[in-house]
């Protein structure tokens, strides 16, 4: 099958030499649906940090336009991934993710943590709710991956190992995880936007919920969320790893799925230019 046969080219490939393609693979036939869903939970625990939230609460990307600022983040990653960092195209989405930070003043350490949940949630969802977890190669492939584009975008003091990165996370979350009228303005538009896609406004009650479930205690504190109570949680994760089985019995994927290339119609109906993403002026 061509799942299996994807999968154990990954295995035969290095995971220092060869991180481009193995996270190719990996966010365009393996799993495109959930390193997707992984990275924009990951978005919430970027909020959580009044350090990271007060600025984006300031510049309203997130709280007045939060589904250009969504398909901006969403398209640059995603031609990273699709290309490499070492492409032409990468390497331009790389600059254009350099000139939209480049206006602000933004701590390293801040630039790290937000690094390390590219690298760390893809790693933890798929743990959690994944048709199969990550192995070995492709977690130190996310890593390596990651590592190269920080280099090229300038950031200082990356953590050198997959274990030392998961420390600096979780010491960076124990520091700075805590509730700020900034965290919930932007994390609440976010959630909001989410369950937008697939709830009209007069039922989004309803979704919001099952986005809290998926969030642990110390990120819905941190964001202003409501407690979440175990059963409900329990109930919800188990409906996110019944998906997961029940992908395991579906055919594989035989061509990739190219973010870069699905359509955009409430930002840019009419196609996007990589060197315009992000907010004008940039």
């Amino acid at each position: 099958m061509a799942r299996h046969r994807i999968r154990d080219e990954i295995r035969s490939l290095d995971p220092v030499r060869d991180n481009q393609r193995i996270c190719y693979l990996d966010s365009t036939f393996e799993f495109p649906f959930d390193m997707t869903r992984a990275l924009e939970f990951a978005l919430f625990r970027t909020f959580a940090s009044e350090r990271i939230s007060s600025l984006l609460a300031r510049t309203g990307e997130f709280t007045e336009r939060p589904q250009k600022r969504y398909d901006d983040t969403d398209l640059i990653i995603s031609e990273i991934y699709a290309s490499g960092y070492e492409s032409e195209r990468g390497l331009a989405a790389i600059r254009r993710m350099n000139q939209q930070h480049g206006r602000f003043q933004i701590a390293d350490e801040d630039m790290r943590y937000v690094l390390s949940t590219f690298v760390l949630e893809p790693i933890r969802w798929l743990d959690r709710f994944g048709w199969r977890p990550m192995d070995a190669e492709e977690k130190r492939a996310q890593f390596e991956f990651w590592r190269q584009v920080a280099r090229r975008m300038n950031i200082q003091d990356i953590p050198e190992s997959l274990e030392a990165m998961e420390a600096f996370n979780q010491a960076y979350e124990a520091a700075y995880f805590h509730f700020a009228p900034s965290n919930h303005r932007v994390a609440e538009s976010v959630r909001e936007m989410f369950i937008g896609w697939l709830l009209p406004r007069p039922l989004r009650f309803l979704g919001r919920p099952v986005v809290h479930a998926l969030m642990d205690d110390r990120l819905l504190a941190a964001c202003g969320f409501p407690p979440v109570s175990p059963t409900w949680r329990a109930l919800v994760e188990a409906g996110v790893r019944l998906r997961a089985r029940a992908l395991r019995f579906f055919p594989p994927r035989r061509r990739p799925l190219l973010r870069t290339q699905l359509p955009r119609p409430k930002t840019y109906p009419d196609g996007w230019e990589l060197e315009k993403l992000g907010p004008e002026g940039t």
